[in-house]
């Protein structure tokens, strides 16, 4: 079986995946994807084996904790996610899991899990004090539990990292860098809102400079963003980089009207090809 997400995630690029594999080399000596989110790339590059290794990462750590947790012991994530009863879902029960501080890896990935499943829209939001606050919205769950084995499998020899953006410089000649970071707002009602420490415009400057840098290494690097101002110009400061416009549907709208394609950008800059 091959791996699909597990978790949705918002911004999740599972509708534009085609055109970033096209921009991919066949071969890839390491993968690296930051902000890894949902990982709908990874897994696709993944049941292609399109990659020798792979590095994800983000900063969030439940999220980490989650990817730990099904790589190291994916039996006992399904174990706990069958004991918090998926199939019939209360508001109280979910008030419950939500407000639980769980310890073990295997409970804090179920409680992750059952959270976005039953949680409004599939969101991941917390609160200026990390909190996670999203309200109750679906009354069951069926997991998909052949699909949390494969995807151990596809994360078994991955290197999973709870860290920011920056690679410290370990990206070399035939790797390929994908970036998915949380996208600058085209509009003040945008939904940014994945962390309490936020990803504003100094943030994207600084990843668009670790961009550059790994370019000037010779290393493929792809980033996505929102169609604006301020992403272009970023993105048409660095050399040689290719800017290419995607369309793509967003389902974490609230309002079913706002669900609408809309602009994004993918920025490549084609590094080394592996022979």
């Amino acid at each position: 079986m091959t791996a699909k997400p597990c978790l949705k995630w918002a911004g999740g690029k599972s509708t534009s995946v085609p055109v970033i594999l096209r921009n991919m080399p066949k071969k890839i000596r390491t993968y690296y994807e930051p902000c890894f989110g949902g990982g709908a790339v990874f897994f696709a590059l993944a049941s292609e084996g399109r990659f020798e290794r792979a590095v994800v990462s983000d900063t969030n750590q439940e999220l980490i904790d989650t990817y730990r947790a099904i790589k190291v012991d994916v039996e006992g994530v399904i174990q706990a996610i069958r004991r918090l009863g998926p199939t019939e879902v209360t508001e109280a029960k979910y008030l419950k899991v939500r407000a639980s501080k769980p310890k073990r890896l295997a409970s804090i990935a179920a409680s992750m899990l059952f959270l976005n499943k039953t949680g409004f829209n599939g969101l991941y939001r917390v609160n200026q004090s990390g909190e996670f606050n999203v309200p109750w919205g679906k009354r069951s769950w069926e997991p998909d539990y052949e699909n949390l084995r494969a995807v151990a499998r596809a994360l078994r020899d991955v290197l999973i990292l709870c860290r920011p953006f920056d690679l410290g410089g370990l990206p070399e000649h035939g790797d390929v860098v994908y970036y998915d970071p949380p996208y600058l707002p085209v509009a003040k009602t945008s939904f940014i809102s994945y962390s309490s420490d936020g990803f504003g415009l100094q943030q994207h400057l600084s990843l668009g400079r670790e961009f550059a840098h790994l370019a000037a290494k010779g290393v493929t690097v792809l980033a996505s963003n929102s169609h604006c101002r301020e992403s272009l110009a970023i993105y048409r400061s660095i050399p040689d980089t290719v800017i290419r416009k995607i369309g793509v549907r967003r389902n974490i709208n609230r309002d079913g009207d706002g669900r609408a394609k809309v602009k994004e950008i993918l920025a490549v800059h084609r590094g080394v090809e592996l022979s």
